[in-house]
């Protein structure tokens, strides 16, 4: 599977994609418009070894809902993602057997390097 779980709104997923450059062959999702099913979660989840790897502590609701202060675990980071999009950590790309979460600068790089050798 070839696949980007990101948001169309987001300037820095764009850029991303943009830097990116991505072979016609794989499939934007916007989870704004487009919610991940748990199914998609699921699959990210077993690529990735966790749902918190998934989970994006810089999102705002993290801070408004004082998650910070709250023991959760994987049920819990699971059921937030599913909740509200702006949980997932993105942008999330999917080649093959590989994920890469997020958009630090060496995620970028790494993936960047597995889509074009």
């Amino acid at each position: 599977m070839k696949k980007v779980y990101y948001l169309k709104t987001c300037s820095t997923c764009i850029r991303i994609l943009k830097e990116l450059n991505l072979p016609s062959d794989f499939v934007l999702q916007d989870i704004k418009t487009e919610a991940i099913t748990v199914k998609q979660l699921e699959e990210m989840e077993a690529l990735s070894g966790s749902y918190e790897s998934l989970f994006s502590k810089r999102s705002k609701l993290y801070k408004e809902m004082d998650l910070k202060n709250q023991s959760l675990d994987e049920r819990d980071y699971k059921q937030y993602i599913l909740e509200h999009y702006t949980f997932l950590s993105r942008p999330v790309l999917i080649n093959g057997d590989d994920i890469f979460i997020g958009n630090s600068k060496k995620t970028v790089e790494a993936a960047k390097g597995a889509i074009h050798g």
